[in-house]
């Protein structure tokens, strides 16, 4: 993060930008598009993203170099496992330390909110109140719910979005970068995230898993890689699939191992897209009871200090 021996100007703006909302409301699609790359793994189905992931973005706003550095964070639930707890904890550290909150919230959605309402009602942060999937809706649903929002809630902004379809995405954009603080960068300006190559090729493995199984299957799954070695025309990727009971491993694996292999041929073409390089992918399916409730596992999968 130390980029003390660079110099910038004396109005460089920089600050954290922290993506907050329930889950499945488009928080990482709004985060990949505000980038310009696809850093987080984006399935219909809810609570896909564990962690906290970084995406940074530079550049030039009316003549001022500007740092963004984006977080999007779990959806927010009430914690079910230890698992949840530490997705929770990712939450309330990417609120601590932001610049600028954006509040994304559904069309949709019903009303319910009460959970993130909760906690940004102390936080002194700018917020920007953001209303995703517009696309789907007639002006007169957008309408009724900026009234809802504007009558219930006390933000900066209220912007209607399609974080899909880039719909307000610029105006979301210029709503954060005025609000930004002056301060260096706080990454060296060449780097997209914080997160290493071996974390965005277990996620892109694990969004397959949550594209190919159903019910609680996917979400018993955990990722690892054990095996990374880049080389000049193929990066050789070793991986551990994880689940925590045996029938979980037998539905992973398929009939006669067709699921796991299907699973494997669409992770090794995103890997290969997202590293512009082939990729030769060996997958293992290996039995950890219960780790969404082991303090141990969770600290060696990275979900605690």
């Amino acid at each position: 993060m130390d980029s003390s021996n660079e110099t910038y100007a004396p109005d460089h703006k920089a600050g954290y930008v922290s993506i907050i909302g329930k889950p499945n409301v488009g928080k990482s699609t709004l985060m990949n598009e505000l980038v310009g790359e696809r850093l987080s793994i984006i399935t219909s189905k809810a609570q896909t993203t564990r962690h906290r992931i970084m995406g940074i973005l530079n550049g030039v706003h009316d003549g001022q170099e500007f740092q963004l550095v984006y977080s999007d964070t779990p959806g927010i639930i009430k914690p079910q496992y230890r698992l949840h707890e530490s997705m929770m904890s990712f939450v309330r550290g990417s609120l601590e330390d932001a610049d600028v909150i954006l509040f994304v919230t559904d069309i949709f959605e019903k009303y319910d909110e009460d959970d993130v309402i909760e906690r940004l009602q102390k936080t002194q942060t700018p917020v920007l109140l953001l209303i995703n999937k517009i696309d789907l809706a007639t002006p007169e649903q957008v309408d009724e719910k900026i009234k809802y929002w504007n009558e219930s809630f006390k933000s900066e902004a209220i912007i209607p979005i399609s974080a899909l379809n880039s719909v307000n995405i610029k105006h979301v954009f210029k709503a954060i970068v005025t609000r930004l603080p002056v301060h260096p960068p706080y990454f060296p300006k060449d780097e997209l995230t914080d997160r290493p190559e071996r974390f965005f090729a277990s996620e892109i493995i694990r969004e397959k898993i949550f594209l190919n199984y159903k019910k609680e299957v996917p979400y018993s799954c955990e990722v690892v890689i054990t095996g990374f070695k880049e080389k000049d025309d193929i990066i050789v990727i070793q991986s551990e699939i994880l689940v925590e009971r045996a029938t979980q491993r037998a539905i992973l694996l398929g009939e006669g191992g067709k699921m796991i292999k299907k699973t494997g041929i669409m992770a090794r073409e995103e890997l290969e897209r997202f590293f512009g390089k082939k990729v030769f992918l060996e997958q293992y399916v290996k039995v950890e009871p219960d780790w969404r409730t082991k303090e141990r596992a969770l600290k060696r999968f990275g979900y605690e200090d």
